[in-house]
């Protein structure tokens, strides 16, 4: 058991399904007490009833406050997970580019807003950011989704370096392929990429809970994603022409 979150008021957005499901029920499992939140209701009960949760559905941006009084009053930990899986080029729209941003990157400030201050106070909290590998590095045939999560991760990053000493933990998940709806749903590019190294939404659950013990900021559920990340750092030319190696093989099977 993880002592950290023993008894914990855990609010785990997104979690109807995928690896928001699976957080919620590790959460559970570990002795926490856990808000399930997902904009579809059914789906947001459902796993309530099954981990003896509480079902807070609507907009994750929205139910901070719904949340803490769901929970007697107080949040120890929130995990920003609801996502968009947001496909396309710079032509994707500016409908499209705005939702991505506003679900990959608001909720989190959002979220942050409302619960920091509290945080503060108490000397003690832990925001946990799904954020994705494409967050570190890129995703081919999603540039809304791409720069969308490199700004959540830098998000979670800020509030890392800006509060750590005052208490407050913070979390950024990193996997690359992970077997739900939202991977099912990136078509050729996902299956060229991501597929032959996917993993179940519980390993996802599993890295973060051994990060928490360990009390480290990046999870990364794919270790060989250091690598990938170091390498884009140190040589980015060699990397970026490695991942345009990768679009033209997609450009060509498609």
């Amino acid at each position: 058991m993880v002592e950290a979150v023993q008894d914990a008021g855990v609010v785990v957005t997104g979690a109807g399904g995928g690896i928001g499901a699976a957080l919620a029920r590790r959460f559970a499992s570990e002795g926490a007490r856990v808000v399930v939140n997902d904009l579809d209701a059914g789906r947001a009960r459902a796993v309530a009833e099954e981990i003896g949760g509480i079902a807070v559905p609507g907009d994750a941006s929205t139910i901070v406050g719904a949340a803490r009084e769901a929970l007697g009053g107080t949040v120890d930990v929130y995990c920003a997970n609801a996502g968009l899986g947001s496909g396309g080029t710079e032509a994707a729209g500016e409908e499209v580019w705005a939702r991505a941003w506003d679900v990959n990157v608001m909720a989190h400030v959002r979220a942050a807003e409302e619960l920091i201050p509290g945080w503060l106070e108490r000397g003690a909290g832990r925001f946990v950011s799904t954020v994705s590998a494409a967050g570190l590095l890129t995703m081919i045939g999603a540039a809304p989704y791409s720069v969308t999560k490199h700004g959540a991760y830098a998000f979670a990053e800020w509030l890392s370096l800006t509060y750590r000493h005052r208490g407050i933990k913070v979390h950024a998940i990193c996997p690359q392929g992970v077997r739900t709806d939202m991977l099912a749903a990136t078509g050729s590019a996902g299956d060229l990429v991501l597929q032959p190294t996917a993993i179940e939404p519980e390993a996802v659950a599993d890295a973060l809970l051994k990060g928490i013990e360990e009390d480290r900021f990046l999870i990364l559920p794919h270790p060989e994603v250091a690598g990938y990340y170091q390498l884009r750092a140190s040589d980015p030319d060699r990397w970026l022409t490695n991942m345009n190696h990768l679009q033209q093989k997609w450009e060509t099977e498609s």
